[in-house]
């Protein structure tokens, strides 16, 4: 099993308990494809440093966490999936 860093980015429009929410299910995806969260940050609502999908905030969230390379490959694929997921990025530690 891989180490891993994922940063994730939600749309600002959404409410607080639902993105609490959000981050569960991430947090479920990682666990059920086989994977041990280490170290989960919320970082709240910032301002992105340039528009993304004409979006000039969000809600940011980063997980470190250890799975197999298949596990990562799954959770990236539901995240592309949630309309309210504007960005990911997983990256290898």
């Amino acid at each position: 099993m891989n180490n891993y860093e994922g940063v994730f980015i939600i749309r600002p429009e959404i409410k607080e308990e639902d993105v609490k929410n959000i981050f569960k299910t991430i947090n479920d995806m990682v666990s059920k494809n086989g994977g041990n969260i280490k170290k989960e940050e919320p970082w709240g609502k910032r301002p992105l440093s340039y528009p993304v999908n004409k979006l000039k905030e969000a809600y940011y969230y980063k997980l470190d966490f250890e799975a197999p390379s298949s596990a990562v490959a799954k959770v990236e694929a539901a995240c592309k999936l949630n309309a309210d997921i504007a960005r990911i990025m997983i990256t290898r530690r």
